[in-house]
């Protein structure tokens, strides 16, 4: 989290994660950092304030349908997208596109070596970002 940010909220399913998460933040002397433990398709109902940025790291099969349509609502300015298969990242950056994001930069990050697997990174905005 940039020492900037007013607030970071982070959701995990797995909750040791969420537990690393918070102790690393606590380390950190990262205050306004909060990680919860749940699956975003549930949790994202419970967020009030509208984010500045959205970051997903999705699983393979990429962002639950129901979620995207969620995600997108929140109109944040930008969105990074966090991809390990380049299928279901184009299947939704294509529902991103149609709802007014629109493709900054892409960034491929070999995490992998020797092997097809491979790390994508996207910038998305919002195309009018008062919308």
């Amino acid at each position: 989290a940039e020492a900037g940010s007013k607030k970071v909220i982070g959701i995990e399913l797995i909750e040791e994660a969420v537990v690393a998460a918070n102790e690393n933040a606590k380390r950190n002397h990262l205050e306004n950092c909060t990680f919860l433990a749940g699956d975003v398709l549930k949790m994202v109902d419970e967020l009030k304030e509208r984010p500045d940025l959205i970051i997903v790291d999705p699983p393979r099969d990429g962002i639950h349908p129901k979620a995207i349509g969620k995600i997108i609502a929140f109109g944040a300015p930008e969105i990074v997208y966090v991809s390990c298969k380049p299928t279901s990242l184009a299947r939704d950056l294509e529902i991103f596109q149609q709802e007014g994001y629109q493709v900054e930069r892409v960034k491929l990050m070999d995490m992998f070596p020797r092997t097809v697997h491979v790390e994508t990174i996207c910038l998305l905005s919002k195309v009018n970002p008062n919308k």
